[in-house]
């Protein structure tokens, strides 16, 4: 079932209400006018039935005891920016493309994440974070991983966005901050050779992805997440390489996923892109990648208008090259091109994703994940430059398993 409870009552409802109405009333309340609308409503009944038993099979809890996603959630902020315990796994991720000022002006991509995942004992909160930074100019691929215990050390608050890993940290600058209010401050760096301080500050609203609240992962009941992104952020800051003191600015995106169990049993990893076009708009899409080799039909893919409204396409992802890691031995995609429609047109598109570097991979040690998350260049079928992005590729180095 892809049509939920609202969408029925909005795009079918509604109308025939209205219509019926109206004939009722024409008629003057005949009994050709009233059996039409007793008709109609008992079919809107039925499909009302109908999507009550599709999300009654959703279960309210995992078989370890763990949240399950929601349809029909109602979000509370700032409460929602900050952690939910009752569910398994949840991450905060910034990834961004910044630039210094002036003649002869230097780009960098970096990328921030915050994870927190429940041991099974639910007593116990693992807190993992990556940070990284690509000097585009140099090709130069600086990372680090840490991982602890919730602690003195290592937290994410509940009633707020204030999530901290050691002298890395991303929150909200406002702790109560409203919903159309925030601003978020990002702390991070790489051991002793880069640092970076920025303030954030959304440009566009915040977009829910998914359905009624929810973003399905796979045909697994608990295979869902609650996906929270601002797709448009202004970025500015400081970053240092070394004795170098940059002033930078520029553009990031924050994801905000809220799960139990990111993948179906049969799923191996996924290929996920962040795009910011040139015009104003973004798109998102992951693709679920099985063990077979297929791609999973709950793969997405999401476009985000200027003024925010969203709308899913159907699409093909094509691998152009391949590029491998001499640390891990994964093969990655590296150029990769994207076949959908534009939503603005109703054209067929084509992008191209041009990596700004080739190894941009997170090696894993400590979290014992291997992945690929790399800032890109997009280009249209022109072969001109139309947007900025983010590309991530898990499960290549060994199956994942969230």
């Amino acid at each position: 079932m892809t049509m939920t409870m609202k969408i029925i009552l909005k795009e079918i409802g509604v109308r025939r209400v209205r219509r019926s109405c109206c004939e009722m009333i024409e008629l003057g309340a005949g009994a050709r006018a009233r059996s039409q609308f007793v008709s109609f409503l008992r079919s809107v009944v039925a499909a009302v039935g109908l999507m009550g038993s599709i999300w009654a099979q959703i279960p309210l809890m995992t078989t370890d005891g763990f949240a399950v996603p929601q349809a029909g959630k109602i979000f509370s902020f700032p409460r929602d920016h900050g952690s939910h315990p009752e569910f398994k796994i949840e991450w905060w991720y910034v990834t961004g493309h910044v630039f210094t000022a002036g003649a002869g002006s230097r780009r960098f991509g970096f990328q921030a994440t915050f994870f927190r995942q429940a041991a099974p004992d639910h007593t116990t909160q693992l807190q993992l974070a990556h940070m990284a930074i690509i000097d585009v100019s140099t090709g130069k691929f600086l990372h680090q991983e840490r991982l602890n215990r919730a602690g003195w050390d290592a937290m994410a608050k509940t009633e707020t966005l204030d999530v901290r890993q050691g002298n890395w940290s991303l929150r909200l600058s406002d702790p109560a901050a409203p919903a159309g209010a925030e601003r978020f401050e990002l702390q991070g760096g790489v051991q002793a050779e880069a640092a970076l301080t920025l303030t954030l500050v959304p440009a566009k609203p915040l977009v829910v992805f998914g359905e009624n609240g929810v973003s399905r992962k796979g045909a697994a009941p608990t295979a869902a997440s609650h996906y929270l992104t601002f797709p448009r952020l202004r970025a500015e800051g400081r970053l240092t390489l070394g004795t170098q003191q940059l002033a930078v600015r520029g553009e990031a995106w924050m994801d905000h996923e809220i799960s139990s169990s990111q993948l179906d049993a049969n799923q191996v990893g996924w290929d996920w892109a962040g795009v910011q076009f040139h015009d104003g708009r973004e798109l998102m899409l992951y693709q679920l990648r099985t063990r077979e080799g297929g791609v999973d039909p709950a793969s997405s893919l999401t476009w985000v208008a200027a003024d925010g409204t969203t709308s899913q396409k159907k699409f093909t992802w094509e691998v152009l090259d391949t590029w491998k890691s001499l640390a891990t031995g994964a093969v990655y995609p590296a150029r990769v091109a994207l076949a959908t429609t534009d939503p603005m047109t109703g054209a067929a598109v084509r992008y191209t994703f041009e990596p700004l570097a080739s190894d941009q991979e997170l090696k894993g040690r400590l979290g014992g994940i291997a992945y690929w998350e790399g800032a890109c260049r997009v280009r249209d079928a022109t072969g001109r430059d139309v947007g900025s992005a983010y590309m991530e590729f898990t499960g290549y180095a060994a199956e994942l398993k969230l």
